[in-house]
């Protein structure tokens, strides 16, 4: 595993009482869910369900050492994923649906996990060796993960802290994470409202997604490597290329150089393929052809974006057509 001299600093928040103090803060988002920027307003505590379908405790789809990660995530051993299942986007394109897209079940489906369970599956990660804790699709989830956190810090957790949104989060969550995440990998999707309604249940993403990646920024700065090049504090962006939409792209992308930083680590994702409800929008029923995706590599070098999280091989035999 790789060392890192400096600790989370979650570990000082749980000392001085800081992150009992958040957790029961983070609990009243609950009772009346403002958890994340839909603010369904219901009682999750009461197993209520929102947008998300997720009630009171979080559900897990998976989790494990992932090696399909960005490269300063995953190392030699790999990035500790969680994948928990329920959303808060709904993308209509997503290729993980069957555990986005959930069903009615709340708290009584056997994914549904209580914060020592949780806690377990931290600890188990890091005894696996991975880099970090990887908390994909957490947005709605915060509580939940904060409840979780002080019994694996009392097991032993060291590891820093990934937050791998789709981007759609709330300044109050964002808020009660500052020195709980080490590292936020948010999505940054869409640019217009007009493409965010069309493919998600969130028509004020754009803004939404701005304002929360100025927030992770402002709380972790650009992304720091150790000597062993793994990410140990940071902001890592991703957005998926989307056929048809390169001039959101183009956006994106000069919002990330010149909003946030010319230094913002980002990875151009090229694997879009039409899946779920896919087909039946014009634009994106087909996959990313490579001519696009080497647009979109041109488009950041252009705004001064160096920190690009590309994997050669997968270029190599995309444009061979495999």
């Amino acid at each position: 595993m790789s060392k890192n001299k400096n600790n989370p600093s979650y570990l000082e928040l749980h000392r001085n009482g800081i992150l009992a103090e958040r957790l029961t803060a983070a609990r009243g988002l609950l009772e009346r869910c403002a958890v994340c920027p839909h603010e369904c307003g219901i009682n999750r505590l009461a197993g209520e369900l929102g947008v998300c379908r997720v009630g009171a405790r979080a559900r897990v789809a998976s989790f494990g050492p992932h090696f399909g990660e960005e490269s300063p995530l995953v190392g030699r051993h790999g990035s500790g994923t969680i994948f928990f299942e329920g959303c808060n986007l709904l993308c209509v394109f997503c290729q993980n649906y069957d555990i986005s897209n959930i069903d009615k079940q709340g708290d009584s489906s056997p994914q549904a996990v209580d914060e020592a369970e949780l806690a377990d599956i931290m600890i188990s990660l890091q005894a696996q060796g991975c880099h970090n804790i990887n908390l994909v699709t957490p947005s709605h989830v915060v509580p939940q993960i904060l409840a979780a956190l002080p019994a694996a810090i009392d097991k032993g957790l060291r590891i820093p802290i990934v937050y791998n949104s789709g981007g759609y989060d709330s300044p109050a969550a964002l808020s009660l994470l500052e020195g709980v995440v080490d590292i936020y990998m948010p999505d940054c999707k869409f640019w217009t409202r007009e493409t965010s309604s069309l493919y998600t249940r969130a028509a004020d993403y754009p803004e939404v997604m701005r304002q929360a990646v100025r927030e992770m920024h402002r709380q972790v700065g650009d992304l720091v490597l150790d000597e062993e090049g793994i990410a140990v504090r940071g902001l890592l962006v991703r957005h998926l290329v989307m056929p048809g939409h390169l001039d959101e792209t183009g956006e994106i992308l000069t919002f990330l150089a010149r909003d946030i930083s010319p230094r913002t680590y980002v990875n151009l994702m090229d694997q879009y393929h039409p899946c779920h409800k896919a087909f039946r929008y014009e634009k994106i029923k087909r996959p990313l052809s490579a001519d696009e995706y080497e647009q979109a590599l041109s488009l950041a070098r252009e705004c001064g974006l160096s920190r690009l999280d590309q994997r050669e091989w997968k270029r190599f035999f995309r444009l061979l057509g495999l």
